[in-house]
């Protein structure tokens, strides 16, 4: 059953470890790897990675990526977007500090924050443009 733009945005938004894929080359599969990331309905597509990681060379040189979440427990749910990257720029503080409080205890977040090297983080903003999404119900 596929899901109204409210809940696929609503989905998107919630805390899921996500499988970012970007285009690798020619003769290869894209890279797909797992990002923290950060979502707000209607808004674009945040994450941070170090600048100088091939997951940032690629999406760089690529212009694009794509994103997904899902959820195994009954319901089986998922959320897959692909947009453009609208943004790239040195992460801030406080681009650090909301996406590591999405997913760490509230008392890991500072010094998580305070240990990462943020002179090498690159935020990248990605517009969503194609959705596919689908909530499969329980699963039995």
């Amino acid at each position: 059953m596929s899901l109204s733009v409210a809940a696929r945005e609503e989905f998107l938004a919630e805390a899921h470890i996500a499988s970012l894929a970007v285009e690798a080359g020619e003769g290869r599969a894209p890279l797909t790897v797992p990002v923290w990331y950060d979502y707000v309905p209607g808004g674009d597509v945040r994450f941070l990675t170090d600048g100088e990681s091939v997951k940032a060379k690629l999406i760089a040189k690529a212009g694009r990526f794509s994103l997904l979440v899902q959820r195994g427990s009954p319901t089986y749910r998922y959320v897959s977007v692909e947009g453009p990257i609208v943004l790239s720029s040195p992460s801030t503080l406080e681009d650090l500090t909301r996406i590591s409080a999405r997913y760490l205890p509230p008392e890991a977040v500072t010094g998580y924050v305070h240990g990462s090297d943020l002179h090498a983080l690159v935020t990248f903003r990605m517009r969503p443009e194609r959705w596919l999404a689908a909530d499969l119900g329980a699963l039995a």
